[in-house]
Protein backbone atom coordinates (compact mmCIF):
# COMPACT_ATOMS: atom_id res chain seq x y z
CA UNK A 1 0.00 0.00 0.00
CA UNK A 2 1.02 3.37 -0.88
CA UNK A 3 1.94 5.64 2.29
CA UNK A 4 -0.10 9.08 2.59
CA UNK A 5 3.60 10.47 3.42
CA UNK A 6 4.16 9.71 -0.24
CA UNK A 7 0.68 10.41 -1.85
CA UNK A 8 1.28 13.93 0.02
CA UNK A 9 4.75 14.96 -1.60
CA UNK A 10 3.36 13.50 -4.84
CA UNK A 11 0.67 15.71 -4.91
CA UNK A 12 2.27 18.52 -3.76
CA UNK A 13 4.82 18.43 -6.31
CA UNK A 14 1.89 18.50 -9.24
CA UNK A 15 -0.71 20.86 -7.43
CA UNK A 16 2.88 23.24 -7.60
CA UNK A 17 4.25 23.04 -11.13
CA UNK A 18 1.39 21.42 -13.00
CA UNK A 19 1.94 18.96 -16.32
CA UNK A 20 5.79 19.19 -15.62
CA UNK A 21 5.37 17.87 -12.02
CA UNK A 22 3.61 15.21 -14.08
CA UNK A 23 6.32 14.44 -16.55
CA UNK A 24 9.21 14.48 -13.66
CA UNK A 25 7.34 12.37 -11.24
CA UNK A 26 6.73 9.82 -14.30
CA UNK A 27 10.32 9.92 -15.42
CA UNK A 28 11.22 8.87 -12.05
CA UNK A 29 8.96 6.43 -11.85
CA UNK A 30 10.85 4.70 -15.25
CA UNK A 31 14.33 5.19 -13.31
CA UNK A 32 13.63 2.81 -10.92
CA UNK A 33 12.97 5.43 -8.33
CA UNK A 34 10.24 4.74 -5.81
CA UNK A 35 7.08 6.75 -7.51
CA UNK A 36 4.40 4.72 -7.76
CA UNK A 37 2.46 5.26 -11.05
CA UNK A 38 -0.82 4.65 -9.20
CA UNK A 39 -0.59 7.51 -7.27
CA UNK A 40 0.43 10.05 -9.80
CA UNK A 41 -1.66 9.30 -12.41
CA UNK A 42 -4.69 8.93 -10.77
CA UNK A 43 -4.59 11.93 -9.31
CA UNK A 44 -3.61 13.75 -12.41
CA UNK A 45 -7.05 12.06 -13.54
CA UNK A 46 -8.86 13.81 -10.53
CA UNK A 47 -7.57 17.33 -11.80
CA UNK A 48 -8.91 16.29 -15.43
CA UNK A 49 -12.06 15.69 -13.70
CA UNK A 50 -12.33 19.18 -11.58
CA UNK A 51 -11.28 21.03 -14.67
CA UNK A 52 -7.78 21.81 -13.61
CA UNK A 53 -5.93 19.93 -15.90
CA UNK A 54 -6.35 18.97 -19.69
CA UNK A 55 -6.54 15.44 -20.62
CA UNK A 56 -4.69 15.08 -23.63
CA UNK A 57 -1.82 17.35 -21.68
CA UNK A 58 -2.11 14.87 -18.79
CA UNK A 59 -1.16 11.94 -21.26
CA UNK A 60 1.50 13.63 -23.61
CA UNK A 61 3.28 14.62 -20.02
CA UNK A 62 3.27 11.85 -18.49
CA UNK A 63 4.33 9.88 -21.85
CA UNK A 64 7.15 12.52 -21.97
CA UNK A 65 8.34 11.80 -18.76
CA UNK A 66 7.85 7.86 -19.10
CA UNK A 67 10.10 7.79 -22.21
CA UNK A 68 12.74 10.14 -20.60
CA UNK A 69 13.22 8.03 -17.66
CA UNK A 70 13.20 4.49 -19.82
CA UNK A 71 15.91 6.00 -22.02
CA UNK A 72 18.21 6.92 -19.37
CA UNK A 73 18.03 3.48 -17.82
CA UNK A 74 18.03 2.22 -21.47
CA UNK A 75 21.47 3.92 -21.80
CA UNK A 76 22.82 3.31 -18.54
CA UNK A 77 22.67 -0.76 -18.88
CA UNK A 78 23.74 -0.10 -22.77
CA UNK A 79 26.65 1.98 -22.02
CA UNK A 80 27.66 0.85 -17.93
CA UNK A 81 26.21 -2.77 -17.91
CA UNK A 82 25.09 -3.86 -14.22
CA UNK A 83 28.07 -2.61 -12.25
CA UNK A 84 26.88 1.29 -13.18
CA UNK A 85 23.38 0.26 -12.81
CA UNK A 86 23.84 -1.21 -9.51
CA UNK A 87 26.34 1.88 -7.94
CA UNK A 88 23.91 4.43 -8.89
CA UNK A 89 20.27 2.33 -8.14
CA UNK A 90 21.68 1.55 -4.47
CA UNK A 91 20.73 5.61 -4.19
CA UNK A 92 17.59 4.47 -5.90
CA UNK A 93 16.47 2.05 -3.69
CA UNK A 94 17.12 -0.93 -6.25
CA UNK A 95 17.71 -4.28 -5.50
CA UNK A 96 19.77 -6.51 -6.85
CA UNK A 97 17.67 -9.60 -6.59
CA UNK A 98 14.80 -7.17 -8.49
CA UNK A 99 16.87 -6.29 -11.12
CA UNK A 100 18.46 -10.27 -11.99
CA UNK A 101 14.71 -10.90 -11.87
CA UNK A 102 13.80 -8.26 -14.90
CA UNK A 103 16.75 -9.36 -16.34
CA UNK A 104 15.59 -12.66 -16.71
CA UNK A 105 12.02 -11.65 -17.87
CA UNK A 106 13.42 -9.88 -21.10
CA UNK A 107 15.73 -12.49 -21.49
CA UNK A 108 13.30 -15.16 -21.75
CA UNK A 109 10.39 -13.28 -23.84
CA UNK A 110 12.74 -11.02 -25.96
CA UNK A 111 11.71 -7.35 -26.42
CA UNK A 112 7.76 -8.03 -26.62
CA UNK A 113 8.57 -7.43 -22.97
CA UNK A 114 8.83 -3.69 -22.94
CA UNK A 115 5.78 -3.09 -23.88
CA UNK A 116 3.70 -5.85 -21.73
CA UNK A 117 6.24 -4.96 -18.49
CA UNK A 118 4.45 -0.93 -18.36
CA UNK A 119 1.60 -3.58 -16.89
CA UNK A 120 3.49 -5.40 -14.35
CA UNK A 121 4.59 -4.03 -11.13
CA UNK A 122 8.26 -3.92 -9.89
CA UNK A 123 9.58 -5.09 -13.21
CA UNK A 124 8.17 -1.93 -15.38
CA UNK A 125 10.68 0.09 -13.38
CA UNK A 126 13.56 -1.85 -14.77
CA UNK A 127 13.04 -3.19 -17.87
CA UNK A 128 14.47 -0.51 -19.66
CA UNK A 129 18.22 -1.48 -18.01
CA UNK A 130 17.84 -5.03 -19.33
CA UNK A 131 17.07 -3.94 -22.55
CA UNK A 132 20.01 -1.52 -22.45
CA UNK A 133 22.51 -4.11 -21.18
CA UNK A 134 21.22 -6.54 -24.18
CA UNK A 135 21.54 -3.79 -27.06
CA UNK A 136 18.25 -4.24 -28.02
CA UNK A 137 17.50 -1.95 -30.74
CA UNK A 138 16.74 1.49 -29.81
CA UNK A 139 13.91 2.25 -32.56
CA UNK A 140 12.04 -0.69 -31.50
CA UNK A 141 12.60 0.31 -27.92
CA UNK A 142 11.18 3.59 -28.00
CA UNK A 143 8.10 2.53 -29.85
CA UNK A 144 7.47 -0.34 -27.33
CA UNK A 145 7.90 1.85 -24.92
CA UNK A 146 6.00 5.02 -25.82
CA UNK A 147 2.82 2.12 -26.70
CA UNK A 148 3.16 0.64 -23.55
CA UNK A 149 3.76 3.52 -20.95
CA UNK A 150 1.10 6.02 -22.48
CA UNK A 151 -1.53 2.96 -22.79
CA UNK A 152 -1.13 2.36 -18.33
CA UNK A 153 -0.81 6.03 -17.94
CA UNK A 154 -3.81 6.41 -19.73
CA UNK A 155 -5.79 3.78 -18.32
CA UNK A 156 -4.62 5.47 -14.65
CA UNK A 157 -5.90 8.89 -15.59
CA UNK A 158 -9.01 7.42 -16.89
CA UNK A 159 -9.76 5.76 -13.67
CA UNK A 160 -8.44 9.01 -11.67
CA UNK A 161 -11.16 10.97 -13.60
CA UNK A 162 -13.94 8.19 -13.26
CA UNK A 163 -13.25 8.20 -9.17
CA UNK A 164 -13.19 11.87 -9.09
CA UNK A 165 -12.61 12.95 -5.53
CA UNK A 166 -12.04 9.28 -4.51
CA UNK A 167 -9.07 8.53 -6.95
CA UNK A 168 -6.77 7.55 -3.58
CA UNK A 169 -8.83 4.12 -3.93
CA UNK A 170 -6.50 3.19 -6.82
CA UNK A 171 -3.12 3.75 -4.55
CA UNK A 172 -4.91 1.87 -1.49
CA UNK A 173 -5.77 -1.11 -3.42
CA UNK A 174 -2.85 -0.56 -5.61
CA UNK A 175 -1.54 -4.16 -5.27
CA UNK A 176 -5.27 -5.36 -6.17
CA UNK A 177 -4.86 -3.61 -9.62
CA UNK A 178 -1.73 -4.78 -10.36
CA UNK A 179 -2.29 -8.47 -9.76
CA UNK A 180 -4.85 -8.12 -12.16
CA UNK A 181 -3.07 -6.31 -14.74
CA UNK A 182 -0.28 -8.76 -14.24
CA UNK A 183 -2.36 -11.84 -14.81
CA UNK A 184 -3.95 -10.17 -17.76
CA UNK A 185 -0.17 -9.74 -19.01
CA UNK A 186 0.52 -13.11 -18.32
CA UNK A 187 -2.41 -14.50 -20.69
CA UNK A 188 -1.32 -11.95 -23.19
CA UNK A 189 2.36 -13.47 -23.35
CA UNK A 190 0.96 -17.11 -23.10
CA UNK A 191 -0.86 -16.48 -26.54
CA UNK A 192 1.81 -14.54 -28.13
CA UNK A 193 4.04 -17.25 -27.15
CA UNK A 194 2.04 -19.98 -28.79
CA UNK A 195 1.09 -17.96 -32.34
CA UNK A 196 4.74 -17.52 -32.37
CA UNK A 197 5.17 -20.93 -31.81
CA UNK A 198 2.77 -21.61 -34.65
CA UNK A 199 4.25 -19.52 -37.13
CA UNK A 200 7.61 -21.30 -36.87
CA UNK A 201 6.34 -24.56 -37.21
CA UNK A 202 4.16 -23.84 -40.09
CA UNK A 203 7.29 -22.37 -41.56
CA UNK A 204 9.23 -25.06 -41.33
CA UNK A 205 6.89 -27.20 -43.43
Amino acid sequence: MITELLIGHITSIISSIGYSGVAILMALESMVAPVPSEAVMPFAGFLVYTGKFNLLMVIAASSIGSMLGSLASYYMGFYGGKPMVLKIGKYLLLEEKHLDFATNFFQKYGAITIFVSRFIPVVRHLISIPAGIGKMNARKFFVFTLLGATIWNSILVYVGMKLGEKWTTVSQYGEILDFIMAALVIVFLIIYILKFRKKAAVSKI
